[in-house]
């Protein structure tokens, strides 16, 4: 309890629920005004509920799309507790017991009803721009939430259970889990939707990819330098990033050299060469993007 209450009292804490609060609003809206109105089915919790109520109401029974959400995902997130184990952290419980919620809160807003020209079925008139629309607008919640070791939960959740039992890697499960969800659109699609939601559900890994990539993007620096103290002492003590360094020969001249390397966001990347520049230090540098970091960096941000 006392450990729980330390975690509430951080700012780190209610950063992130901030950020995730907004990233599942954005989530919310994708779903809500470019899924709902045209019945398009992509490969998420989401557009199985589309099915599932579509079905309900032909029997008779009429049940919000957001209620099933919201049901799907926490029966998931029990079944997730039992089959995987408790690695599915609060993050995980908070983003998707709240996408409902938020799908509600925009129909509060703005029914889509409202933004719906006469004989239309979809906001923008055309499937296409619906399905374009929604999957930028969910790819970009889907890459804040990442950014921040959260998830959208949902199929992600679904994911992780295929790759467990199924031994897929987890891209693969995601594409199996999603792939199955949308071919569920047959029994209330006709097979123009269902393609379209198939290609959807590929763009959506796609576009994710690039915006996880963006905000993760890394500068892996290397500098051969005789001040490599200075360097070094910038890096660690300026920038509060860690380095190594190591001993280096060159091949032409065989005389032996110090090269720090580090890791570092873009604007401390721009800090680094500032200094050396107005420090005059003479150096050789060399630096690529790295899109993926894993361990002690996550320590910081």
């Amino acid at each position: 309890m006392k450990k729980i209450l330390a975690i509430l009292r951080t700012g780190k804490f209610w950063k992130e629920l901030v950020i995730m609060t907004l990233g599942m609003l954005v989530g919310g809206a994708a779903v809500y005004y470019f899924l709902l109105p045209s019945k398009l089915v992509i490969g998420s919790i989401s557009g199985l509920s589309i099915v599932i109520s579509a079905l309900l109401e032909a029997a008779g029974i009429n049940i919000k799309v957001s209620l099933i959400v919201s049901l799907i995902n926490a029966i998931l997130l029990v079944i997730a507790w039992f089959l995987i184990g408790k690695e599915f952290g609060a993050k995980t419980v908070y983003t998707a017991i709240i996408l409902g919620p938020c799908m509600e809160f925009w129909e509060m807003v703005m029914p889509y009803e409202k933004l719906l020209q006469p004989g239309q079925v979809s906001v923008m008139g055309d499937f296409w721009f619906d399905l374009l629309c929604f999957v930028l607008l969910l790819s970009i919640s889907q890459a804040i939430l990442f950014n921040i070791n959260a998830s959208t939960g949902g199929l992600d959740i679904l994911a992780k259970i295929v790759n467990k039992f199924l031994h897929f890697d987890i891209g693969t499960s995601v594409t199996v889990a999603g792939a199955v969800i949308c071919l569920t659109a047959f029994s209330v699609n006709p097979p123009k939707l269902v393609i379209i939601g198939l290609i959807g559900t590929w763009l959506n890994g796609l576009v994710v990819d690039y915006f996880t990539a963006s905000l993760n993007k890394r500068k892996r620096v290397c500098i051969i330098s005789d001040q490599h103290e200075r360097i070094r002492e910038y890096i660690v003590t300026k920038l509060k990033r860690g380095c190594s360094l190591y001993e280096v020969m060159g091949g032409y001249s065989g005389e032996k050299h110090m090269e720090v390397q580090t890791l570092l966001t873009q604007n401390e990347f721009a800090s680094l060469m500032a200094f050396i520049k107005e420090e005059n230090i003479n150096s050789f540098i060399t630096s690529g993007n790295v899109s993926e970091v894993y361990g002690l960096w996550r320590g910081r941000q």
